[in-house]
């Protein structure tokens, strides 16, 4: 099929799949082979070695490329191996621009892996895009992005941060794993790179765990392409096959998702015990023109902190009873994340503060249940703070 000309739901089920020619089976085999037989020294079947590829792989990449309307997936084993296959990207003199409000395992292997090898950073608040300007140095060759941002989901104009960039001949990556291709599609505004941890929204069910690329440009897929195969993150053919059965139903998913969030982000911004909510779909939020403007919907996401600072929001995450306390995101399950000790740890508080993340802050996956039981999880989890 020609994926481009139908809606998404079409491509979320059919994009990169194909009955089993050998069986008529509808869904893509799970293919656990590690080698493939040649009939000659170099001749194939288009298979010589499951890292560099396996149908099963090849399939997801197709189907993820086709839903953030790219031309080429590379699907990892995890979200953090696509980051470290676009930082190889890099030589050492290299200088990054990033957000100051990222996951904190991005800034961890920024931080603490490739400044040892001579790339340097500098965090800025991508929302405004004059500091991101005036960040930028003659030797800047990528400029990284999240939008919305973990944990504070402000919002990134994206098209006016890549024309920056591409001013200024670097390449821009928008981490799109908050938003997903249902709600956002960073390629065309203008971005380069698209990176998605899988285990999120698109796996969708808190089973597996995974990453993606999707670019358009052929010469820097060719590149990506090598640096997967050469440093080896690949995902194994089962979790290809459970990101391929949880991409199938994300637009359905992510409808509910930002339903919820968007009552739950109602009803919290009206707490007396809370002081603060983020979250797109509110008026109050500094950037909510925005994302009415380049999300479909504004997300499963929200962040608040409450009145007492780091203790309260202790006792907060210890009472839910609905909420899971855990890390991650995106699965159909509620989760509380804490993440000035869970996610966000790695960032030195100085830091952490300094972009406005505060140790009282509580960051939610709004799962799908039912609105209702979640805010009077919530509820309850509030009172007496």
């Amino acid at each position: 099929m020609n994926e481009q000309k139908h809606g998404f739901g079409t491509r979320a089920v059919h994009a990169g799949q194909e009955p089993d020619p050998s069986t008529g089976a509808i869904m893509t085999p799970v293919y656990m082979t590690s080698t493939y037989v040649q009939s000659s020294p170099g001749v194939n079947k288009g298979y010589d070695y499951s890292r560099t590829i396996n149908p099963t792989r090849v399939a997801l990449e197709g189907n993820l490329a086709a839903l953030e309307g790219g031309k080429h997936g590379l699907a990892f084993s995890s979200g953090m191996g696509a980051a470290n296959c676009v930082l190889d990207l890099l030589r050492q003199g290299d200088h990054i621009v990033a957000g100051n409000d990222l996951y904190g395992g991005s800034y961890r292997i920024m931080r603490r892996v490739f400044e040892r090898f001579g790339l340097t950073f500098t965090f800025v608040d991508t929302t405004d895009v004059a500091k991101t300007r005036e960040a930028f140095r003659p030797n800047t060759k990528l400029l990284w992005i999240e939008t919305p941002s973990n944990p504070l989901l402000r919002v990134t104009h994206i098209a006016a941060c890549a024309d920056l960039a591409k001013e200024r001949g670097a390449l821009t990556l928008v981490d799109n794993t908050f938003a997903t291709p249902y709600l956002q599609q960073p390629l065309a505004h203008g971005a380069d790179i698209v990176l998605h941890s899988t285990t999120k929204y698109l796996g969708g069910h808190s089973d597996v765990v995974g990453g993606a690329l999707v670019v358009n440009d052929d010469k820097l897929h060719e590149r990506l392409r090598f640096l997967q195969n050469a440093v080896g993150a690949v995902p194994g053919p089962m979790d290809c096959f459970l990101v391929l059965r949880g991409t199938k139903t994300l637009h359905l998913r992510m409808e509910r998702h930002c339903e919820n969030a968007t009552r739950i982000a109602e009803y919290l911004s009206k707490h007396p015990a809370v002081t603060k909510v983020f979250f797109p779909g509110l008026a109050s939020h500094p950037q909510h023109a925005l994302a009415a403007k380049q999300m479909r919907a504004s997300g499963g996401m929200v962040s608040f902190e409450v009145r007492g600072g780091l203790e309260a929001s202790r006792r907060v995450a210890e009472r839910v009873r609905l909420f899971a306390l855990a890390e991650s995101l995106g699965g159909v399950e509620s989760l509380l994340d804490h993440p000035a000790i869970m996610t966000h740890a790695s960032i030195p508080a100085a830091e952490r503060h300094a972009a406005g993340l505060a140790d009282g802050l509580l960051r939610l996956s709004v799962g799908v249940e039912d609105a209702e039981d979640l805010i009077a999880d919530l509820q309850q989890a509030l009172e007496n703070i």
